[in-house]
Parts: structure tokens; sequence; C-alpha cells
């Protein structure tokens, strides 16, 4: 069964979802990957005899559009100074 990432993204761990998004270009993911997305989702994937599971086209341009989404910039920090009333000037 393919593992279809997009369908089951909501019931990844945080942590599983950073990890296929930290590699985006990841086109088997390893055993352990595998294994933990497999218990996460309760989908039992196809895999080699390795334990590795084969990434579709879509599970690849899913992951990288969320990989994408991810960069977005942390926004500027400013500091401004401020004068109490009746100080200064």
């Amino acid at each position: 069964m393919e593992m279809r990432i997009k369908d089951h993204w909501d019931r990844l761990s945080p942590a599983t979802q950073r990890w296929l998004t930290d590699n985006p270009g990841c086109l088997i993911l390893p055993r352990t990957m595998t294994e933990e997305i497999c218990q996460e989702t309760g989908v039992r994937a196809d895999r080699d005899e390795h334990g590795q599971a084969m990434l579709s086209q879509q599970d690849l341009d899913f992951i990288r559009a969320k990989a994408e989404g991810a960069q977005t910039t942390p926004p500027e920090h400013r500091f401004f100074d401020a004068v109490q009333p009746g100080e200064g000037i």
C-alpha cells in the first residue's frame, strides 16, 4: 500500500513532520522513519527488503510544498527607544 503522506499529514507527530520537511529530497524513507510513520498512521506501507518505503511523486511534491512553506523568514524584532512622561527632551 502507498503511504500517501498528504492524506495522513495531520496524524504524524510534529517530529516526523519536521523530519520530512527537513529532508524534502528523500526519495526512499529510511527503515526507522517508515516504521514511525506506519505506527503513527496505522497504515501498512509497501517496503523493500531493507524495510524502507519509496515515496510517490505526489508525496514528494506535497512534502516539498510543506518544506517551502516552513521556510518563511521569522519576523524582524524591532526595538524602540521610549521615554517616560516628563523625562528627557
